[in-house]
């Protein structure tokens, strides 16, 4: 009988040590994922992802025709300037036709007016330089806008969850310290959210403006040596 008492006793303290050991454990948190970030953020997570979604498209977009633009045949500029020393205007003009590239369509421009006065085809070649630039910076001003926006709506977010924590706050009269900081770190991402796409458009639009500097100077340069090289004598 002493003997199953004890057993029973031991049984007992075990039981009762794994109850404790169970209500002492801490419970187990889930772990904090990219995509859930996201979720917590709350509708104005929506527009934000669409401005995203813009301002990648409108750099891509800008970046191959900027680039596709800034990349000149070292032969064709000796072509022109060879089929016009000879006198070959119909070779030259073809040439430039066939060539889609700005600094071709300038120089077509120019050579449709030789045998005019020189201001004149100065005039002609300075005004298609700045279509070509027009053309360059079309959709730009999206980037700007995006760099602009985004920012602001990730605030707006963010201001919209801190009234409503206050809010749920005033009417459920808890100001546990869980409640406050779970709710405004959530909010926060929206911020977070909105710089991100925000300072990646601006990198963007500042890249993509430097690129078209180059082409801009690109057409100039060329341009010059088109108006020097009709000036020359035959």
């Amino acid at each position: 009988m002493s003997l199953l008492l004890q057993i029973t006793q031991a049984a007992i303290d075990s039981a009762t040590q794994s109850t404790n050991t169970f209500q002492n454990a801490e419970p187990v948190q889930e772990p904090l994922t990219f995509l859930s970030l996201l979720m917590k953020g709350g509708w104005i997570m929506i527009p934000i992802a669409i401005l995203s979604v813009f301002a990648v498209f409108f750099a891509v977009e800008r970046f191959l025709v900027i680039n596709r633009a800034r990349r000149i045949d070292q032969s064709f500029m000796m072509n022109i300037r060879d089929h016009l020393l000879s006198g070959k205007m119909d070779s030259a003009l073809s040439l430039c036709r066939n060539t889609n590239t700005p600094i071709a369509r300038l120089l077509l421009k120019g050579i449709k007016r030789i045998g005019k006065p020189i201001k004149e085809v100065e005039s002609a070649v300075e005004s298609e330089g700045r279509l070509e630039i027009y053309k360059l910076e079309r959709n730009m001003n999206f980037l700007a806008i995006i760099a602009g926006i985004a920012p602001m709506m990730g605030f707006v977010g963010t201001i919209s969850g801190v009234i409503k924590i206050f809010y749920n706050i005033s009417v459920e009269k808890n100001i546990s310290i869980d409640v406050i900081a779970g709710g405004l770190y959530e909010k926060m991402i929206t911020s977070a959210a909105g710089l991100l796409v925000g300072i990646f458009a601006f990198i963007c639009f500042n890249i993509l403006n430097s690129m078209i500097d180059r082409v801009s100077y690109m057409l100039e340069q060329n341009a010059v040596d088109f108006i020097d090289l009709i000036q020359e004598p035959a």
